[in-house]
């Protein structure tokens, strides 16, 4: 596809983060949607991220507007005190530009792998992605690789399962096709110099909200 995306890091006020994301969800939304640029999704933490942090993913015609515009989505909230951002390339996920809606455990998985590493790591990750879906009521949102060259290849996974007993169960294979699909995955971790994951669930989900108390 061609859309360019945007991974936003926002960290908000203490105890303000619902504040801060239903002002990006609409004030912010508008501001991009001006530039040329929609949302993909707004993201809660769950686990491995301070209790206030909030993440968007935002949609861009091209880079150019991508690097220009995406500070829009939180410029100027008071309920913000600091932000960045990311610029991503689609790779074979996502294959279109329909924003993730069901509710449920998200991993933010991002990888340092270097470049000559690159093509194995992609291959390993495709040719597991339909046993890990098919076994795990689960599915592979997108992998993105962080716009730039150089000798190591920066990306984001995002992955969705249906909750976080379903995070421990795809870890511990169960049968023997469970067992090659994981042997591909931790291959792919052997590839990495650094990878790291946190969870999120999904503030824009349109199924359902989540009101659990994380932290």
């Amino acid at each position: 596809m061609d859309a360019i995306f945007a991974c936003h890091r926002i960290d908000c006020v203490p105890r303000r983060w619902k504040d801060a994301a239903g002002s990006i969800i609409t004030d912010g939304v508008e501001r991009i949607q001006k530039a040329g640029g929609s949302m993909y999704g707004v993201w809660r933490s769950q686990i491995g991220l301070p209790r206030d942090t909030v993440i968007a993913i935002t949609m861009w015609p091209d880079i150019e507007s991508a690097s220009e515009h995406a500070s829009l989505l939180d410029r100027g909230l008071a309920t913000v005190r600091a932000s960045g951002h990311e610029i991503l390339r689609p790779t074979s996920r996502p294959k279109t530009d329909e924003p993730p809606e069901r509710q449920g455990n998200y991993a933010f998985r991002w990888f340092e792998t270097p470049a000559e590493k690159y093509e194995e790591f992609m291959e390993l990750c495709i040719a597991a992605w339909p046993d890990f879906e098919s076994s795990y009521d689960s599915q592979v949102i997108g992998l993105w690789k962080v716009n730039g060259e150089g000798p190591t290849v920066r990306s984001l996974l995002l992955t969705r399962r249906p909750d976080l007993a379903m995070w421990e169960r795809s870890k511990i294979p169960a049968n023997e096709i469970e067992f090659e699909m994981r042997e591909k995955l931790n291959r792919r971790y052997d590839l990495c110099d650094w990878t790291v994951v946190n969870t999120m669930t999904l503030i824009t989900a349109a199924d359902s909200q989540d009101k659990v108390r994380w932290a």
